[in-house]
């Protein structure tokens, strides 16, 4: 009879008794489609430092399932932070400076870095002292080009910010796939100049991207709930253009716009109350998704843990058509005893968007 020395029997039970139950693991519903995931605006966790470990858990989960859900991208809905500068703490509604508060969300997104390009639509809290009074902005500073390997090959257009700095708050990316060929994503600044509005419309019409299907974020576009357009905001960050203008001088005369993507809007109650939808045709007669997401408040409001770390996971199925939209939170996901709440099943939370 053959027996194993002592360290041997003790290794295995070591490692069997640290082994991971992943709970948390998700997969696709067909093994050849590919995922995106949207993160709904992450302000609410990096304005307290008790909440900051909720953003790096929700990057460290897709971090984690970047083969299982095969991501190709991050798409981010903005404000990172809750203010861009200053450090006269209101404790009505934070504990953290500016600097906290951009160090704890480029501390999160480093999970992420020279694994996965992800893709931010910068917020009002982005710009100026407390709330946009003009373009000022640390977002350059922070979400460096070259911190994450991801975006070299992916980013082939950007213009300056409205300080003339070169910047990813105005950038596109490029990804290939067999079923869907050409995909272009698009992100821009918080109320976007007519400027950055021309060089979106004329890029997706040239003749290199035209043929492309284009994703556009924008950080303020739709209204919670009833999802209107949004026509006036009262910031005073100029030049600027609203969502009904964006609509009108962007997204309606370009014929491969397929699916906007914003935040911002919300209040505390149903989750009805942190997202819209719908769909409006283009002048080429082509239905465009429009979709909002902003978590901020779930998990307590305004003041509370900053989103129970719900996300979207946007799943693009082979037919090359069909958006599957689910939202699941790895906060409730990762332990057992709470998995089965990790995900929403209302007609909010999941539902398919069929692009022609």
């Amino acid at each position: 009879m053959k027996t194993f020395p002592l360290f041997c029997i003790l290794f295995f039970c070591s490692v069997f008794s640290f082994a991971q139950n992943r709970a948390d693991r998700q997969s696709l519903t067909d093994k050849n489609a590919f995922s995106m995931i949207l993160l709904g605006d992450p302000q609410g966790y990096t304005k307290y430092d008790i909440n900051q470990p909720l953003f790096e858990l929700c990057t460290a989960w897709i971090a984690d399932n970047i083969d299982q859900l095969r991501i190709k991208a991050v798409l981010c809905t903005g404000d990172l932070v809750e203010q861009n500068e200053n450090m006269v703490l209101d404790r009505r509604m934070l504990n953290q400076t500016s600097r906290e508060m951009w160090e704890a969300a480029s501390r999160a997104l480093a999970r992420l870095d020279n694994k996965v390009p992800y893709i931010i639509s910068a917020g009002n809290h982005e710009y100026g002292y407390k709330k946009a009074e003009n373009g000022m902005t640390h977002f350059p500073e922070y979400i460096t080009f070259e911190r994450n390997s991801a975006w070299r090959d992916i980013c082939v257009s950007s213009i300056p910010n409205r300080n003339g700095v070169v910047s990813l708050e105005n950038a596109a990316f490029e990804f290939d796939d067999p079923h869907w060929g050409k995909l272009l994503v698009i992100t821009s600044e918080f109320a976007p100049r007519d400027q950055v509005l021309d060089w979106a419309r004329e890029l997706v019409a040239s003749e290199k991207y035209k043929n492309h299907k284009v994703i556009f974020m924008t950080h303020s576009f739709l209204r919670h709930k009833t999802a209107e357009r949004i026509q006036q905001e009262g910031y005073k960050i100029s030049p600027r253009n609203w969502g009904e203008d964006i609509w009108k001088k962007l997204i309606e005369p370009s014929s491969n716009i397929f699916l906007v993507i914003c935040g911002h809007t919300g209040t505390p109650g149903d989750f009805e109350e942190s997202v819209a939808y719908r769909v409006d045709k283009n002048s080429a007669g082509k239905p465009v998704h429009q979709m909002m997401f902003n978590v901020q408040v779930l998990g307590g409001g305004w003041e509370g843990n900053g989103g129970d770390g719900w996300l979207r996971i946007l799943e693009f199925m082979p037919d090359g058509k069909t958006i599957k939209v689910r939202t699941y939170s790895p906060l409730f996901g990762i332990s057992p005893s709470t998995k089965h709440l990790a995900h929403r099943t209302g007609a909010c939370d999941q539902f398919d968007m069929v692009v022609e």
